[in-house]
């Protein structure tokens, strides 16, 4: 066997206790739900000894897809291979990426650019599949519709065997093909909620920068190909040489949440109208004291009622919106003034500024501080 086997095995341990997948995809992935639960393997703690068998990765090219994302990860793992070599001892390169493509010899990405790709031949340990070029107003049913050959070859490669990773919305074509059933996935931020109803068996994350269930990775947005490249380098060659490879290529400590980057403004409102209206007046009151009383009042209801229904449109209570509200404004302050703490703090309806960056760092994932330096 060869030794990166308990890599892929461990990937694809667990899944025995997932959640049944529907009704009308169970038949199509019956073979792979097997395999999978044959395969319980835990992975090594330790990195592969030198001159183990290569981790065979392949990236699928395929038109419109991010070129960043695909040159991305295979510049850091080229970079770690060296490292690898230098610090770890290893006589043979711990990666083999081939860039795959499905359309012939070359396919046209991102931007119009023209790359050279190969067939897929025999089997990889990891497909990965990188995100594609969008916009805001995007029909995903249009969008991926082109892309049914892509689509086919994931749902095979996948129910052979081979775990999938996604990168930024690629996680939209792991979705079309059906893997993400039952498992907990990220995407972009931006397009979070689209990933969620177009793909309700699976369990969204939004917050998270990389997820992995049961033999299906998923990352953020575009830069989180980075954050996947350094979790595959820990995982084959430890944390000694994924530490290296992040300072060499100058990139920050792995990141577990994208709610720092997340700008509400770029996002529609979601909310029912009568929440949304609720947000609204909190946008323009922000700086004045909650009054649950007052509150009722100006929307002509009973304390009882107001409660009930923001809690039923948004699973918060109206105190919960009015403060996302706030940090949202504080952090647009924090970015857009030279405003002190303090006098944000003030500004947004509070008087303490250690009690609101206790409430910004909960909702933020960072101390207020932090989010300006970034």
């Amino acid at each position: 066997m060869r030794t990166m086997c308990g890599w892929v095995m461990g990937v694809l341990s667990g899944v025995g206790e997932k959640q049944k997948l529907s009704q009308a995809k169970a038949l199509a992935y019956h073979a792979d739900i097997r395999i999978f639960r044959a395969n319980t393997i835990k992975p090594c703690d330790s990195p592969p000894a030198p001159g183990s068998q290569p981790l065979r990765i392949a990236i699928l090219a395929y038109a419109g897809c991010m070129g960043t994302q695909v040159f991305g990860i295979a510049e850091v793992l080229r970079i770690a291979s060296d490292l690898g070599g230098a610090l770890g001892g290893r006589a043979g390169p711990p990666f083999e990426v081939t860039l795959i493509g499905l359309s012939g010899r070359r396919a046209t990405i991102a931007g119009g650019v023209s790359i050279s790709t190969s067939r897929p031949r025999g089997r990889f340990d990891l497909l990965i599949v990188p995100g594609l070029e969008i916009s805001r107003q995007v029909d995903w049913g249009q969008t991926l519709a082109p892309l049914a050959p892509e689509l086919a070859f994931i749902r095979k490669t996948f129910a052979a065997g081979t775990p999938v990773a996604s990168v930024c919305v690629g996680a939209f074509l792991l979705g079309e093909a059906g893997v993400l059933d039952g498992r907990k996935v990220t995407t972009a931020w931006l397009f979070a909620a689209d990933l969620a109803r177009r793909y309700p068996g699976a369990t969204l994350q939004a917050d998270a920068v990389f997820l992995e269930d049961a033999g299906v990775m998923t990352t953020g947005a575009v830069s989180s190909a980075l954050d996947l490249a350094i979790h595959l380098v820990k995982r084959t060659l430890g944390a000694e040489v994924a530490t290296a490879t992040a300072r060499v290529a100058l990139l920050p400590g792995q990141r577990a949440s994208q709610s720092p980057f997340v700008d509400t403004r770029l996002l529609e409102p979601r909310l029912p109208p009568f929440s949304q209206h609720l947000a609204q007046w909190f946008d323009a009151h922000l700086a004045e004291a909650f009054d649950l009383q007052r509150l009722a009042q100006v929307f002509c209801v009973s304390t009882s009622t107001l409660l009930r229904r923001v809690r039923a449109e948004t699973g918060q209570s109206p105190l919960g919106l009015l403060q996302t509200a706030r940090v949202e404004k504080a952090k647009q302050l924090l970015t857009g003034t030279r405003w002190s703490l303090a006098r944000i703090t003030e500004a947004v309806g509070y008087s303490d500024a250690g009690s609101f960056s206790r409430l910004f760092t909960r909702i933020v994932g960072e101390t207020p501080a932090r989010y300006r330096r970034r």
